[in-house]
């Protein structure tokens, strides 16, 4: 079960469709700011939180709503949370065992007010500097919903792994196949939402597959996708990072799942 810290009550654990709102009209008029929910599902990030949190707060735009999801860490995040971070964000939301990506951010999502959402990892992967820039085909009225790209734009990233790169274009490209998109980082952190988007889909799953779940919603949804280009600084395994093979292997299957099996 979820326990929302912030205000005291226990927070929804899941989100279900909404009344929605017609896809490919403008949330407002051109270059309108637009208030930013920011959703950090974390487990057991301790050596980085603190500075994540801190990342997040000090970058444009001013006008953000922070939400952080401690996922039944062990190593001491949840301590970290109640002691530090508590006064630094807006809604703390604690799971009591550790359940998985997804399930985080299905709590987190629950409670979001924010016109825009964005998901934002709890490790220093990913730059917060670069919410304007993915926030802006949103706030013109061209987009419904943002994907950042680490393989497109010219950015910086950092060089790791060739065969993790090698996986997570054979599943952007079948994912594509069956979507009809032309994404070229499906399984990137960075996804940007309207929130009636969000309240139009129903998150299943908990862990990595998140990924070929939303994309393959959106994409039934007849959203407008728009892809920046982004930086990335990726962790080895020694510093943290958590997917594996068998999340490789789960993605595949959620792709035949969501686009085929439940069309």
């Amino acid at each position: 079960m979820a326990r929302c810290l912030a205000d005291g009550k226990q927070c929804r654990s899941g989100i279900g469709y909404g009344s929605g709102v017609e896809i490919g009209t403008s949330v407002g008029s051109p270059s309108q700011r637009l208030r930013l929910s920011v959703v950090i599902p974390c487990f057991n990030e301790m050596a980085t939180l603190e500075q994540v949190v801190a990342a997040v707060r000090a970058v444009e735009p001013s006008d953000k709503e922070i939400i952080l999801v401690d996922d039944g860490s062990s190593d001491g995040t949840a301590d970290l949370i109640r002691s530090k971070l508590v006064d630094q964000v807006d809604r703390v939301i604690f799971h009591d065992q550790n359940r998985g990506k997804g399930a985080a951010l299905r709590s987190g999502f629950a409670v979001a007010t924010g016109d825009v959402v964005i998901v934002q990892d709890a490790d220093l992967e990913y730059d917060p500097r670069e919410f304007v820039k993915l926030m802006r085909p949103i706030e013109e009225g061209r987009a419904d919903v943002v994907f950042g790209s680490r393989f497109s734009g010219g950015e910086s990233h950092r060089v790791l792994y060739f065969w993790h790169s090698v996986v997570n274009r054979l599943l952007t490209t079948l994912s594509n196949m069956l979507t009809d998109l032309n994404l070229t980082d499906m399984e990137v952190c960075y996804k940007l939402f309207r929130r009636e988007i969000l309240e139009q889909v129903t998150i299943e799953e908990d862990r990595f597959g998140f990924e070929p779940e939303i994309t393959a919603k959106v994409a039934r949804l007849g959203c407008r996708i728009y892809e920046v280009g982004i930086s990335y600084s990726g962790r080895t395994y020694e510093e943290g990072k958590k997917i594996g093979w068998r999340d490789g292997c789960h993605a595949l299957w959620c792709i035949i799942k969501y686009n085929l099996i439940r069309r």
